[in-house]
């Protein structure tokens, strides 16, 4: 790893819903091999959903990466976009998004880290604990996309662009399609 920043990745859904537990499956992937590397730049955590009292996690942290399941049909395998602090968006008790956790961090602290959303595209969601087969294949594939940013955090805007390209359905860029990055995606 070329660089030492200091990275939280931030993996959350239900594991008792199937598809929707990818975020934290990816988390014990990362886990395994963030001990076996070595590399104590690295903080993992996991949630059902992000709340509010998540906003303390992010702080002295140079970059987020938080991890989601998906059931945006535009999305074939994962994708990674950034995220921006978003403070005009509506929350709940039971949930908000990455990009409301920002905006609250910004209130709280200053700037925040650059911070990006890796989705990760689910299929089956019923109250079942097994991922499903296709889910566990874009598992795979993010998980290598993941690894390579974590050696070289440096590449992320390159490999942000290229993901974004090969793994959205129709022509629109991240950029074009104003996404509401966590909210509706999972059931």
């Amino acid at each position: 790893m070329t660089e030492h920043r200091r990275i939280l990745i931030y993996g959350y859904g239900n594991p008792g819903r199937q598809d929707d537990g990818l975020g934290q499956a990816l988390i014990e992937l990362a886990e395994d091999w963030v001990r076996k590397e070595g590399l104590e730049n690295i903080s993992l955590d996991v949630g059902y959903q992000l709340l509010v009292e998540d906003v303390t996690l992010i702080e002295g942290m140079d970059l987020i990466i938080f991890v989601d399941a998906s059931m945006d049909e535009r999305i074939a395998d994962f994708d990674l976009a950034a995220v921006a602090a978003d403070d005009k968006e509506t929350f709940t008790m039971h949930q908000v998004s990455p990009g409301f956790i920002l905006a609250l961090y910004e209130t709280l602290y200053g700037p925040a880290p650059p911070s990006w959303l890796l989705q990760i595209k689910g299929y089956e969601w019923e109250l079942e604990e097994p991922l499903s087969p296709g889910a566990q294949e874009n598992l795979g594939k993010a998980w290598k996309t993941l690894r390579q940013i974590l050696r070289d955090p440096g590449r992320l805007d390159e490999l942000s662009d290229r993901t974004a390209a090969s793994t959205m359905k129709d022509s629109k860029s991240v950029k074009e399609t104003k996404k509401k990055p966590g909210n509706g995606s999972k059931a």
